[in-house]
Formats: C-alpha cells, structure tokens, sequence
C-alpha cells in the first residue's frame, strides 16, 4: 500500500512541477500583463494544488497534512482574488490588452460571426 502511496504521490508532484514550469514560461513568453496573470493563475492554483496535494499524500494522517491542507485553502481562495485584483487595477489604469482585432469598434462583425444577436 505504501508503494500506491509513493506513485500516486510521485505523479501529483511531478503534475505540480509540470504546471509551475509551464506557468512560469508563459510569465516569460506572453506578451502581455493580462496573460501574464493568467500564467500565474495556472502556477497558483494547478501546479500549487497538485504539489501540496501531492505532499499531503507523503505526510500520512499528520498533522503536517492538516497544515498543508489549511495552505491549500488560503492559496486557494486568496490568490484567484489577487490575480483578478491585478487585472482589474491594470484595467483602471488604462493598459490596453494586446488583440489580434479591434474588439471594441461596435459594428457587429464579430457578434454576427460567433452567432450572437448585436
């Protein structure tokens, strides 16, 4: 049983690896701050949650199990609220996201083209 313990703990972590590395490429590679938050995001929650998840399986019935999982809660409901909070406040500052096309122009091209009613 330990051995199931031991892989399924060894896959979590190396989930959670997986999505920090990625996540934090795309802090690298997008282009700018409003992606750049939803890289982030992805570091936060996804490559956060399977890591501690993944060390709360190695933890056992501890009470460093019910520390980790206190820590997962906090992560997860604060840092979804501060990456919005970012966005939001570079929003109000006037930075213009980067768009393949003016989506602000109101001629209804791109309302007819998805099906919506303008």
């Amino acid at each position: 049983m330990s051995f199931v313990i031991d892989i399924a703990s060894g896959i979590l972590i190396a989930l959670g690896c997986f999505f920090i590395v990625a996540g934090a490429i795309a802090m690298l590679r997008l282009p700018d701050v409003y992606t750049r938050v939803h890289g982030a995001s992805v570091i936060d929650t996804a490559g956060a949650g399977f890591l501690l998840t993944g060390l709360m399986l190695q933890a056992g019935a501890s009470l460093v199990t019910v520390k980790l999982v206190f820590v997962l809660a906090v992560f997860f409901f604060t840092l979804p609220v501060a990456a919005h909070a970012l966005a939001q406040a570079a929003l109000h500052e006037g930075v213009k996201p980067l768009l393949s096309e003016d989506r602000t122009s109101g001629d209804g091209k791109d309302q007819a083209a998805s099906g919506r009613q303008p």
